[in-house]
C-alpha cells in the first residue's frame, strides 16, 4: 500500500475511533468519497483489504490501524 494510502487511512481510523469509541468498524470505502475518482487508488485498498488479508467487509478501525501501523 503506497504510503498516502496508509497515512490516509490511518487518520480516518484515528478520526472514527475518536468519534465512535474503540468498537467502531469500517470498510475500505471509509478511506474514500462517495465517488470514485481514483479507482486504482481504490482498487489498491481493496487488494489490500480483501486479497492480501482476508478481511470481512467490515472490521474494527483499531485493528485495521494497528495494521497498518505495524507495515501489514
Amino acid at each position: 500500500m503506497r504510503d498516502s494510502l496508509r497515512h490516509k487511512a490511518m487518520r480516518i481510523c484515528d478520526e472514527k475511533i475518536a468519534k465512535k469509541g474503540d468498537g467502531v468498524g469500517l470498510s475500505f470505502y471509509a478511506f474514500f468519497a462517495n465517488k470514485n475518482d481514483d479507482p486504482d487508488l481504490l482498487m489498491e485498498a481493496a487488494e489490500w483489504w480483501i486479497k492480501r488479508h482476508k478481511l470481512d467487509h467490515f472490521e474494527k478501525a483499531v485493528k485495521i490501524r494497528d495494521m497498518i501501523s505495524s507495515g501489514q
